[in-house]
């Protein structure tokens, strides 16, 4: 891969002819590009989401647009100046390989056609910074030319990752399947890691020289508040009184979690709190109707499928129940709440990582799924949560400063005045 120069200065952006050879033309907007690969789930979208929330609240002449296949993606609310174009959907098979989710075409041409998506929506938007989630070629390398694009430009590219990608044995053979390695050091400016490494570093064990590991940046978690733009949310009436939610993120893989806790009722219906449990959309249609109609025979269980504010129902909550992904953790934190955390351990250990070592911290607590489901083993787990410390009672430096970070790492591209006032060295970088 050839090495490439910058020829856009921070905060200078301007059109491009025909021939991709810079202009004089300079706009006074700002522009940022996020990629999401988002096959199923809603952990990559939501954090997308909240990074284009932020960015628009700090910079006012900012425009954030999301690439996405997400196919709920129109469920969500978004802020003035964020806006999103969906892709073609695909899904993963259980043998790992993808399909096409709605369109009659094989896998390989719903990703010519995403990726051709990506690449022509990246010419005409011509971002000043492309922020790359997870994926750092994309799903099957389709954001690669994308990349190379925009590099030769001075756009800045930064990969961000979450703060638990996989176990080390199984992410370095996946990355150089995948030949990763490149795009890190050639095309990439800088690496975000979206937490801290006092819970994990997301390529602890990966061989990586040097000059990749001095783009990586620590920047906390992410903070999340209650949404306050537009139309307040209807709310299920149990959110009036004291109750406990239980939620499954976006319920592909949240079987076991309900199961376990819709025992835990059946067995002791006197727990401390009336449950609230969120299915997810992506939750079997056959499991879902059971899971409601076994719910309907107990006076303190309630059942929704999906709800686009789930902020708002963790802040009314005096505890949460939860599976351990990205998102719900930090909305644990965020609301300083008490929580009991199953982690899923198939197909990736990334929730127990990321669970097993907040839980060592005292953060959250933390139940082993061990496949057998005893309903006193939870209703025993769920009498304690009442009595455990919340998060803001474990004192962690940094821990929810992601948001601020972010937005420090951005501003010298979109306001190149502010690049003096700021003190990016603050942020933790892997040496």
């Amino acid at each position: 891969m050839p090495a490439f120069r910058h020829n856009r200065q921070a905060g200078n952006s301007g059109g491009w002819g025909i021939q991709g050879a810079k202009m004089d033309i300079k706009r006074a907007d700002r522009r940022i590009l996020i990629y999401s690969h988002d096959t199923m789930g809603l952990g990559h979208l939501r954090r997308c989401r909240t990074i284009a929330h932020s960015l628009v609240e700090k910079f006012k002449q900012v425009s954030v647009l999301i690439l996405s296949g997400s196919p709920i993606i129109g469920s969500f609310d978004f802020r003035a100046r964020v806006d999103f174009v969906r892709i073609p959907g695909v899904i993963k098979l259980r043998s790992g390989e993808y399909t096409s989710l709605n369109l009659h075409l094989d896998v390989e041409q719903t990703l010519k056609l995403r990726g051709s998506i990506i690449r022509h929506t990246a010419d005409m938007f011509d971002p000043d910074m492309f922020i790359v989630d997870k994926e750092p070629m994309g799903l099957r390398g389709e954001v690669l030319e994308t990349l190379e694009m925009l590099k030769p430009r001075g756009t800045r590219l930064v990969l961000g990752l979450r703060d638990v990608l996989d176990e080390p044995r199984l992410l370095e053979p996946e990355w150089q399947r995948k030949n990763v390695l490149p795009a890190l050091r050639e095309l990439y400016d800088e690496i975000w890691v979206y937490g801290l490494p006092q819970i994990c570093d997301p390529l602890e064990g990966v061989s990586l020289p040097i000059s990749v590991r001095q783009k990586m940046v620590y920047t906390g978690y992410l903070h999340r508040e209650v949404p306050t733009h537009g139309a307040p949310p209807r709310m299920p009436e149990i959110t009036n009184r004291p109750y406990l939610l239980v939620t499954t993120g976006g319920g592909g893989d949240g079987e076991a979690l309900i199961e376990w806790v819709l025992r835990a009722y059946e067995h002791d219906p006197l727990l401390p709190y009336p449950a609230l449990l969120v299915l997810g959309p992506f939750m079997q249609p056959e499991r879902q109707a059971e899971f409601m109609d076994r719910a309907a025979r107990l006076k303190r269980v309630d059942v929704i499928t999906f709800h686009s504010h789930l902020e708002t129902l963790v802040a009314r909550a005096a505890g949460v129940v939860s599976m351990g992904g990205y998102n719900t953790f930090c909305e644990v934190l965020s609301m300083d709440k008490r929580a009991l955390i199953v982690p899923r351990t198939e197909p990736r250990l990334e929730q127990y990582i990321r669970i097993s070592r907040a839980a060592k911290l005292g953060l959250i607590s933390m139940l082993a799924d061990d496949g057998r489901y005893d309903p006193a083993v939870m209703a025993a787990a769920l009498r304690r949560l009442p009595s455990q410390n919340r998060p803001s009672e474990i004192v962690v430096p940094g821990l929810l400063e992601g948001l601020d970070n972010v937005g420090r790492l951005v501003a010298p591209w979109i306001e190149p005045a502010a690049a003096a006032s700021e003190e990016p060295q603050a942020i933790p970088r892997i040496a």
